[in-house]
């Protein structure tokens, strides 16, 4: 879980190109660490964030999700 990983590139890990794939994203890349993937109960994929998005916006779609 504290393993530093890629997010993008030829060794990324297929956690992310699983998400970057099958969210809107489609496949590009990850500009910074702060975006953000926001998974419901069954493990499809809501919404990605990106890095200007707060935190505390996912607040309502989080309540959606619960």
């Amino acid at each position: 879980m504290f393993e530093k990983i890629d997010v993008n590139g030829e060794n990324e890990h297929p956690l992310y190109t699983y998400l970057k794939y099958h969210s809107r994203m489609r496949g590009k890349k990850i500009k910074w660490n702060f975006g953000k993937f926001l998974i419901d109960r069954n493990g499809n994929i809501y919404q990605y964030y990106g890095l200007l998005t707060p935190p505390l916006d996912l607040d309502e779609d989080i309540k959606k999700l619960l």
